[in-house]
């Protein structure tokens, strides 16, 4: 067949697909290029991880536990073997959504066999005391799953992991001869397994090209592994490799060895270069390419030669996840970390509101990268049309858009045409947090469903945030998470320690204005990470300015993206790891945040130089906007009920959590009345601004400022009736 196959390598997500595939496949579509798609990770789990697989699995560890010692907790599980097989099935069944009745026996205790991975439920059951009891049994089956993946990294596969698989060969390979070498070596158990679910779907639809998506380092191993199997067994086949990790790490690729497994490795978007490789594939004399690095005359060879520009977002398709078992990912519950959750749990489409981000100016981030620097929003309505293509293709109503950062005013439209539409979806994405997010557009937000938002705090200092060229500062960011959280959009905040120059005032500075954060509950989640310095960076690109010293390997063939560095002020931001991460989960659920901050450290620290209301300051101090009249005006409040009594309009609004009652003499009601239907979001008339609003009333009342600000429309403007 003249057919591609797109192949997501092992291992990426549990719980949904990795959507790159399903991207391109709704591209081949609208080209009518025939393709399959296959998400290799949830094949191997599944795989892996059932009765049959435990089965052979612990016949295969059997001769490597005769050959040496293992842990005791390896012992006990392979003591309990028979136990695992029995209820793997059943675990799974219940974890890919088909068995809820299951969670009860799993809670009830001595149904699972348990190893070392329970031992921390004595210290985390008050964290999953209070929650539903199918999520209560899903941590608990997630911590049996994790307890054989323990023996099988120990066992079996060192290299295995859920979402990863041999990541330290893909971290920072400046040279390709450790992997190289890896790869001369005997299959893996796991690569085994790979290999044979590889073979019958390449035996079943005979394609010309395969092609890679290799998003993160804990893909590459396995696609190389793959690659280099299909050179050998079926040699007709082109080989190509795509995807985040070759668009940030292998944008100097040297090493000819490569080649032995790839015909190609593209660049930046796919759409384009893979289809004139599809073309190439057809056609040996095809000789137009697009951001591809080829081998010729036993030289890498880096051809753009073709002048066909790329295809914009609004013509690229809908994502098309057919042929993927989207029935069968499985749904876990790792940590007590309720956005970790959105992440591991439940099935999600994903889209994307616009391409690239629309600030771009970020010091740590990768600007300089065509995903990240060439910003093109979606108009609303296609965004839209392709949420319910989605809901149609896949019955499922949950979305993550993965923008780098949604714009806010791009959101505000997908929100109201999600309104309109009268569509119900559970939605979250990635946004910066910035002043533009206004209560009445967070509401706006909650209504078209949204639940949850993420965002980089990053570094929560005023001279810091200036550094990284975030463009806003910590009180801007304290009143935006207010916003989301009094609206009911629950918050999860990126935390960055180790920036360049930071001392270590700033970062125990920073810890204080997360523990306020939390203390106010204006944040519900979030993560510390240390500052990585990336060659696409403008920290990267201009280390002198921010006050590092970079690292330079001397010849780099492979992988070129992490730089090893130091910080000319010589701290030491290793330290702080723990204690940061161990307070901030604390703080996550309620705990320690009236302990001083030097209660999370092993070692002297300074005492901060925030004051202890400082984040309740900036809330306090938020100026009160007023409204432009430019701001349009939208009403999603139900129509209200009417009683005329003593010539008073009595006007009951019934919304979902309570009766909100009006009385204004006729002529206001009616103008209300009226006014409500025009504005109402279902109604597809054009919106009013408050200036048209205003001299609309004013025709026939006046001090219509008098009648806005009233404590009955405040109400209104509480629960429904929005200025945005």
């Amino acid at each position: 067949m003249n057919s591609i196959l797109l192949v997501t390598p092992p291992f990426t997500q549990l719980n949904t697909p990795y959507p790159a595939t399903a991207y391109l496949k709704g591209f081949l579509n609208t080209k009518s290029i025939p393709s399959t798609q296959i998400d290799l990770g949830i094949e191997v789990i599944l795989k892996l991880f059932s009765k049959q697989g435990l089965q052979q699995m612990f016949e295969f560890s059997r001769a490597n536990i005769g050959k040496r010692t293992i842990s005791s907790n390896a012992q006990r599980i392979f003591a309990l073997q028979e136990q695992y097989i029995q209820s793997i099935d059943a675990v799974i069944a219940f974890l890919q959504g088909d068995n809820s009745t299951l969670s009860r026996q799993i809670c009830s205790g001595n149904f699972l066999p348990e190893a070392s991975r329970f031992n921390q439920l004595d210290g985390m059951e008050w964290a999953f005391g209070t929650m539903g009891i199918l999520d209560k049994a899903k941590h608990l089956a997630t911590l049996y799953l994790e307890d054989i993946s323990d023996y099988i990294v120990e066992c079996v596969d060192a290299n295995f992991g859920f979402s990863r698989y041999a990541e330290r060969l893909g971290r920072s390979a400046n040279s390709f001869d450790e992997l190289y070498q890896t790869l001369q070596a005997e299959p893996t158990y796991i690569d085994n397994i790979t290999l044979e679910l590889i073979t019958k779907i390449v035996e079943k639809e005979q394609p010309k090209l395969v092609c890679f998506s290799v998003p993160f380092p804990g893909n590459l191993y396995s696609a190389f592994r793959v690659a280099h199997y299909l050179k050998k067994h079926y040699p007709q086949i082109k080989t190509a490799m795509g995807g985040g990790f070759p668009n940030t790490e292998l944008r100097s690729l040297k090493d000819e060895r490569v080649f032995e497994f790839f015909d190609y490795i593209t660049l930046d978007d796919g759409e384009l270069p893979i289809e004139l490789l599809y073309q190439a594939a057809q056609n040996n004399q095809h000789k137009e390419y697009k951001r591809t690095f080829v081998l010729e005359n036993n030289q890498v060879t880096f051809v753009n030669n073709s002048t066909k520009p790329d295809y914009k977002q609004n013509v690229v398709g809908t994502p098309d996840y057919s042929g993927l078992p989207l029935d069968k990912y499985i749904s876990v519950i790792e940590i007590a970390n309720p956005m970790h959750s959105l992440w591991s749990d439940g099935r999600w489409n994903k889209l994307t509101m616009a391409h690239g981000c629309y600030w771009g100016k970020c010091t740590f981030c990768d600007v300089s990268l065509d995903y990240i620097k060439i910003y093109e929003p979606i108009h609303a309505k296609i965004i839209v049309d392709r949420v319910e293509e989605l809901i149609a293709q896949t019955g499922e109503t949950g979305f993550h858009f993965v923008d780098e950062a949604a714009p806010p005013a791009l959101m505000r439209e997908v929100a109201l045409e999600i309104l309109r539409r009268k569509l119900v979806i559970t939605w979250w994405t990635n946004i910066r947090f910035e002043k533009s997010f206004t209560k009445d557009l967070c509401k706006l937000l909650k209504a078209s469903g949204c639940i949850a938002v993420s965002g980089g705090l990053e570094v929560a200092t005023d001279r810091l945030l200036a550094l990284i060229q975030k463009g806003v500062t910590v009180a801007q960011v304290a009143q935006a998470c207010h916003h989301f959280t009094e609206s009911g959009i629950m918050v999860h905040a990126y935390l960055m320690y180790g920036f360049p120059t930071q001392t270590v005032q700033e970062t125990i500075d920073s810890l204080e204005m997360v523990r306020q954060m939390f203390e106010l509950n204006i944040l519900q989640s979030g993560f510390w990470h240390q500052f990585a310095m990336t060659a696409h960076s403008p920290v990267g690109k201009k280390p002198d300015d921010f006050g590092v010293i970079p690292h330079h390997n001397s010849e780099i063939k492979f992988a070129h993206n992490d730089i090893y560095f130091k910080d000319k002020t010589g701290i030491n931001h290793d330290k702080f790891a723990f204690g940061l991460k161990k307070s901030l989960f604390n703080y996550m659920h309620g705990i320690g945040l009236d302990y001083d901050l030097q209660e999370w450290f092993d070692f002297k620290i300074k005492k901060t130089k925030i004051s202890y209301n400082y984040i309740e300051q900036c809330l306090h101090n938020e100026k009160a906007l007023f409204d432009k009249p430019t701001a349009k005006i939208i009403n999603f409040l139900p129509k209200p009920t009417c009683k005329i009594s003593k010539g008073k309009w009595e006007l009951l609004f019934h919304v979902n959590y309570d009766t909100i009652i009006m009385k204004l003499p006729a002529q206001e009601a009616q103008w209300l009345i009226n006014m409500l239907e025009i504005t109402c979001v279902y109604n597809n008339t054009k919106t009013l601004t408050l200036q048209q609003l205003k001299e609309d009333f004013e025709k026939a009342m006046p001090n219509f400022e008098l009648f806005w600000h009233s404590k009955p429309m405040l109400k209104l403007k509480n629960d429904g009736l929005l200025v945005l």
